[in-house]
């Protein structure tokens, strides 16, 4: 009788076309599977957690407290106060660098876009100049120390 059942199975006689029961259904991949995983790997993780609080050592001591810096003892107050020309120069980094995507792509396409893409980067570039024009006669880019600015 198995081995009927088998062989009929294996020739595609018995074959029932499944139907689907919803994406709640535990006995398909959906939405149920993912949540259960997901609270399966919290618990997981609540344990281990748990576990890891409760049996290890606590020692607490001034050197365990203490910020640890490459092995460096840190002294003095961590706020340090940068000058201004540090925080432009990553500004103008990021700007610089958005605008290099922004050229890239457009680069890519060069061909698909024709004279209107064309015409659209050169735009773009104009007003990145004209804003590169701005900053270096508001003295954004002067890195020595101030000699009167106007």
């Amino acid at each position: 009788m198995v081995f009927a059942s088998v062989v009929n199975l294996l020739k595609g006689e018995d074959m029932q076309p499944i139907v689907s029961s919803g994406a709640l259904s535990p006995w398909q991949p959906g939405v149920f599977s993912l949540v259960v995983y997901t609270l399966m790997v919290m618990a997981l993780i609540a344990v281990l957690l748990f576990i890891a609080a409760w049996l290890g050592e606590k020692k607490p001591g001034e050197e365990k407290l203490r910020a640890y810096e490459s092995g460096i003892i840190p002294t003095g107050n961590a706020r340090l106060h940068q000058p201004v020309p540090f925080y432009l120069v990553a500004i103008f980094f990021l700007l610089f660098d958005v605008e290099g995507a922004y050229i890239f792509s457009w680069a890519i396409t060069w061909e698909a876009l024709g004279w209107s893409g064309w015409l659209q980067i050169t735009f773009f570039i104009g007003m990145l100049l004209l804003g590169l024009a701005y900053v270096w006669k508001k003295g954004g880019l002067e890195w020595g120390p101030a000699r009167g600015k106007k």
